[in-house]
């Protein structure tokens, strides 16, 4: 099986293409009319020779649950030849609508015609940009195409015109508390965790009429951001970050504080009218032969309850909220103290003492730059080398042509950002990486000469592609870079942890460090300890490998057909969770109305 960075992968530079383009000479509107014409009545007459002579020999087709119930990326003809026959005679799409077409020039060698359109299937109406380039003879050839399911027919989300129109006078409390405590039945959706994932799913099945349950182990709907180390901030900007249908408002500063997302979360729960229980556990979760759930709630109160429920979603976070420590020989003779990053609260707590913090990502350098706050001696242990971005000169360049001030809506943003298969996305991100290189150079030389080691992400691709497949491992620098470079924050990375001491770390070169402290930023361990504990071995050994891309470029499993019916996987950031939140809910509830069918090959298509 071929990897991801072993597909040939090229952007259509206009060198490349053997093109010149004058802009002032492109009429986009009437060029994406005329070839959207000809693809529309080829895909209505079934011609796929017809189809695939409007598309260079390397294009792709990306699908997201319009034509399969999968996510799918389909690079050159012959692939995506397979896939329309595999998929149009069922489908039989129709009713295509050009909404929108600009020519758009990201580089000075890079040029296409961006189109925006709609179309429907039997069950759904969906949406979808494609991407056309100039060929050698003046013409405009298709290069990227995206099909993306938004409704089911005849099953809207109940907003907008489509909301409660009725008063209510004096019964809605009552109202609300009875269905919080699903006191008339069961819900249908159980969400284990009470995060952005599971509000932001909850959120959508609520206005998809499907009535869901979500369990939250703490006291209070946004604890676990609400009680992490106080110096947390979200290094996305703020358009980045917005949840389903309740956007932040637009006096919210760029860069929230965890704790102001905390209130967040918690406010947007009961305004959305979300049903949740915390102080609440789910303890054991079981299959029956319907593939349906009987599912054991332990709560606050020492009460058990349990759910017979149609679908169990876990939106615990990609490391299932399981800190990892390496297991590092001689931690008993070690004197000192020992924590990880996610029971850290603030450096006013270890003042006067001194701190070793292993680990060089985000949280490292957040923690450590607290502690340089407080006056605290605190050494970072850089245990691989780190990418580094500065926020100032990354995040407009990142994220700016689509998330920012005064560019396109939200959900448009986010449709346009998935209409670009993800290798061609690190292809463009390439470039924008080493630009943000250039821009925050004296920054990495500043690292470099005190002996920190950088990269530029798996093939220079940055922080996203280091997200996509290992979910960390990047520090997006608001100031602690500084202060590694001025040596307020003390930097060891010449040799391997050996073993613990009485009074620290013994390394493999025969140095040793002393520490009152020892913290560990070191990520999170697998899901899988979570998901055997409540699921047990047998149905655990039965979920696809989560997270990481397949042969396609898609991340694998999240948000689609775990291998296990009728169970899903909710995570990923701020943004994910906005868009594919959707995703989930529509796949949740196709199956309920018996438009899908929840196991077997038959997953992939309508029935």
């Amino acid at each position: 099986m071929t990897t991801p960075e072993s597909l040939p992968i090229a952007l259509p530079t206009l060198d490349r293409l053997g093109v010149s383009v004058a802009p002032a000479d492109v009429d986009a509107q009437k060029v994406a009319s005329f070839w959207f014409d000809a693809l529309s009545k080829n895909i209505a007459s079934n011609d796929i020779d017809g189809i695939l002579s409007l598309f260079s020999p390397d294009a792709w087709w990306r699908d997201m649950l319009a034509l399969t119930w999968a996510f799918r990326t389909l690079h050159g003809t012959s692939k995506i030849r397979k896939f329309l026959e595999d998929t149009l005679p069922a489908k039989k799409p129709t009713a295509f609508k050009l909404v929108d077409a600009k020519y758009e020039t990201p580089y000075p060698d890079l040029a296409w015609i961006l189109g925006q359109y709609t179309f429907e299937t039997e069950h759904g109406t969906n949406s979808g940009f494609f991407r056309l380039i100039p060929t050698p003879d003046g013409q405009w050839t298709g290069f990227t195409i995206y099909t993306n399911l938004e409704e089911l027919k005849g099953f809207p989300e109940k907003i907008g015109s489509l909301r409660n129109h009725l008063p209510n006078h004096g019964k809605w409390l009552a109202q609300r508390e009875r269905e919080k405590e699903f006191v008339d039945g069961d819900p249908t959706v159980l969400i284990v965790g009470g995060g952005q994932s599971g509000l932001d799913v909850a959120a959508r099945l609520k206005h998809l009429d499907v009535p869901t349950l979500v369990v939250e182990k703490n006291e209070r709907i946004g604890d676990q951001w609400r009680h992490r180390y106080q110096a947390l901030c979200l290094h996305d900007p703020v358009w980045f970050d917005h949840l389903p249908y309740l956007p932040f408002p637009p006096s919210w500063p760029v860069y929230t504080p965890a704790q102001k997302l905390a209130g967040w979360l918690e406010y947007y729960a009961e305004a959305l009218e979300l049903n949740v229980w915390t102080k609440s556990t789910v303890t054991k979760a079981v299959q029956d032969a319907n593939n349906e759930w009987d599912v054991t709630v332990e709560r606050g109160d020492g009460s058990t309850r349990v759910l017979h429920v149609k679908h169990v979603v876990f939106a615990i976070g990609l490391g299932g909220n399981n800190p990892y420590i390496p297991d590092i020989p001689g931690k008993e003779e070690y004197e000192g103290q020992v924590l990880h990053s996610i029971f850290h609260n603030t450096g006013k707590d270890h003042i006067g003492k001194k701190v070793f913090i292993v680990g060089s990502a985000t949280s490292a350098h957040d923690i450590a730059s607290d502690y340089v706050e407080h006056g605290v001696d605190v050494t970072i242990y850089q245990r691989d080398s780190t990418y580094i971005m500065s926020t100032k000169e990354g995040m407009p360049r990142m994220l700016g042509h689509l998330w920012w001030e005064g560019t396109v809506p939200t959900e448009i943003a986010d449709r346009i950002d998935a209409s670009l298969p993800t290798l061609l996305t690190e292809e463009l991100d390439k470039r924008r990486v080493a630009e943000t290189a250039e821009a925050d150079k004296e920054l990495l030389e500043g690292l470099h000469k005190v002996g920190f080691r950088t990269h530029l992400g798996p093939g220079g691709a940055g922080y996203t592609a280091m997200g996509r497949r290992r979910g960390g491992g990047y520090y997006l620098d608001v100031g602690a870079s500084q202060l590694v470079i001025d040596g307020k924050i003390k930097l060891k990375n010449d040799s391997r942890i050996k073993r613990f001491t009485k009074t620290g770390f013994e390394f493999e070169d025969g140095s040793t460090v002393d520490a009152d402290v020892v913290l560990f930023a070191t990520g999170f361990d697998s899901p899988k300890i979570t998901l055997e504990r409540i699921l047990g071995k047998e149905t655990t050994a039965q979920i696809k490998p989560v997270w990481g891309l397949d042969e396609e470029g898609e991340l694998r499993t999240a948000w689609r057909d775990t291998g296990v019916p009728n169970f899903w996987f909710m995570m990923g950031n701020l943004m994910w969770c906005r868009f594919h939140s959707k995703h989930v809910a529509l796949q949740i509830k196709a199956i309920e109305e018996g438009i899908l069918k929840s196991s077997g090959p038959e997953h992939r298509y309508y029935t």
